[in-house]
């Protein structure tokens, strides 16, 4: 099979470039054709000469190829599906404004297990590679600009999969979308996602991105019972590893929090306790005290599992405003897309069969 250039790095594209008889200045041209340009054909890389061009197609593919199925919301938001090696992931293209932010899949389904979270029905199939990731990128926001849509502005790794737990894939996305030799993003428009597992201590090293930990209960013992990861990795280590970091400038950490209603002791015997009270809004305040962040609260959509009810709009109002008054900014997330399965925790690839 030949091998993908899309997803390689400066240096490696200069190797490419030799391998097949160029000069190494070819490569940073090649970046500027992947990266910049965007081109989906060696055809378009019109400074390259035909010998080259033609020893490139013996050798290397590009890695681009479009979406084989959308769907749109009521809202506006956009469900893309894509075909890899893997398996089949999805992307979504969420609209606001001027703007546009895309949420983009790392792994095909996940590991992590979260007992909330219809992903993970999905078991883990792989994990992408860089191109399979810059390929949702690149081919979203080409629809877009092609339809007269906002360009994308923002980019949030808040799909299928772990993010830390495909790291190295991860950050190689991460440089090429923020070299300048590749897309010259600030890295501030773009936030990873974690439930929180050793190798982010590794991301924080080495990315400056934004940083947003799902937390959805601030007690380890009653997050562990619907967090696997919690018992490996436990939310009292991630805050503590965070406190090891600068959040005081522009890279931002929040922490993302479903919350769950319902009357205490009347739920079924496998659901999640709520985390919605008054008790679990002052060990935020406790578990965060003193570091730099933000809390972002989400309402579960029921859709997923009716054994967790959603908590109403009343309690989530006050739980936002009492983290609030009391130092810790919050804000309640807007739901996109929830008509398409395309809103947190929802995405479930239709066409993934194993």
């Amino acid at each position: 099979m030949a091998e993908c250039l899309l997803g390689k790095s400066l240096s490696e594209l200069q190797e490419v470039a030799l391998s097949v008889g160029l000069q190494k200045f070819a490569g940073k041209q090649l970046a500027e054709w992947l990266y910049v340009r965007r081109v989906s054909s060696f055809d378009e890389m019109t400074n390259i000469s035909l010998k080259g061009r033609e020893a490139l197609k013996s050798n290397y593919v590009i890695g681009r190829h479009a979406p084989v199925r959308e769907a749109v919301s009521v809202d506006g938001t956009r469900k893309y599906l894509f075909e890899t090696s893997r398996g089949v992931v999805e992307a979504v293209y969420i609209p606001e404004d001027d703007r546009a932010t895309l949420c983009v899949s790392s792994q095909v389904g996940c590991k992590m297990g979260c007992r909330f979270c219809m992903t993970g029905t999905l078991g883990f199939h792989g994990h992408l590679s860089a191109a399979d990731i810059l390929n949702q990128i690149f081919e979203i926001d080409a629809l877009a600009v092609s339809r007269k849509q906002s360009a994308l502005s923002n980019l949030v790794f808040m799909g299928e999969g772990e993010p830390m737990d495909n790291l190295d894939q991860v950050l190689r996305t991460l440089e090429i979308m923020t070299a300048d030799y590749g897309c010259a993003w600030s890295p501030k428009r773009i936030t990873v996602s974690t439930v929180g597992i050793p190798a982010m201590k590794r991301f924080l090293d080495e990315s400056e991105c934004h940083l947003a930990v799902s937390m959805h209960n601030p007690f380890s013992a009653e997050r562990a019972q619907i967090m696997p990861a919690d018992k490996m990795y436990s939310i009292t280590q991630v805050v503590s590893l965070l406190r090891q970091y600068d959040w005081t400038h522009q890279r931002r950490v929040s922490f993302e929090y479903i919350c769950w209603g319902g009357s205490s002791g009347s739920t079924p015997e496998n659901a999640i306790q709520r985390n919605d009270t008054p008790r679990h809004a002052q060990e935020l305040l406790r578990l965060l005290k003193g570091l730099d962040c933000r809390i972002n609260l989400i309402r579960f959509h029921e859709g997923v599992d009716r054994a967790f009810p959603a908590s109403d709009e009343k309690q989530m109002v006050w739980l936002r405003d009492y983290l609030t008054e009391h130092g810790i900014t919050t804000t309640i997330r807007r739901s996109r897309g929830e008509d398409i399965l395309a809103a947190c925790g929802m995405l479930v690839n239709a066409l993934q069969k194993d």
